[in-house]
């Protein structure tokens, strides 16, 4: 049976990261959760880790360890124009709510060149992309 986890992370606003995340992601505030310096955000399905975030006074300084990749496109096999779309379509709605796009990666097969994954920054200037 696998352990309940919880991942962590630092902020300078939590509240407007949570929500950010909240958004990408399809989660919402965890119930009951109420601090001023940290936001909680739970999958409402309750299968997903919960993601916390602590208010912390520095900044982000390097590029992160360890990043979220937003899945859209589903499982494979893809019919890889109708997963760009997807892919596309999410990066726009992620920009709208304060993400930067950083770059498209493309993968190289019998089709030539495909969209694999989108390197996005969240509000925060955390790294993640969307596939």
């Amino acid at each position: 049976m696998a352990t309940h986890w919880t991942l962590g992370g630092d902020a300078a606003d939590p509240q407007t990261l949570a929500a950010f995340w909240a958004f990408a992601l399809g989660y919402v505030p965890e119930p009951g959760y109420d601090d001023p310096d940290g936001a909680s955000i739970v999958d409402p399905d309750g299968v997903g880790p919960a993601i916390g975030f602590l208010r912390v006074p520095e900044p982000k300084t390097a590029k992160n360890r360890l990043h979220i990749d937003v899945r859209v496109a589903g499982e494979p096999p893809w019919d890889w124009l109708a997963r760009a779309d997807l892919i596309r379509a999410k990066v726009t709605g992620l920009v709208e709510h304060g993400a930067t796009v950083v770059r498209e990666e493309h993968y190289r097969d019998e089709r030539g060149s495909v969209l694999g994954h989108v390197v996005m920054l969240d509000p925060e200037g955390n790294e993640f992309c969307v596939a």
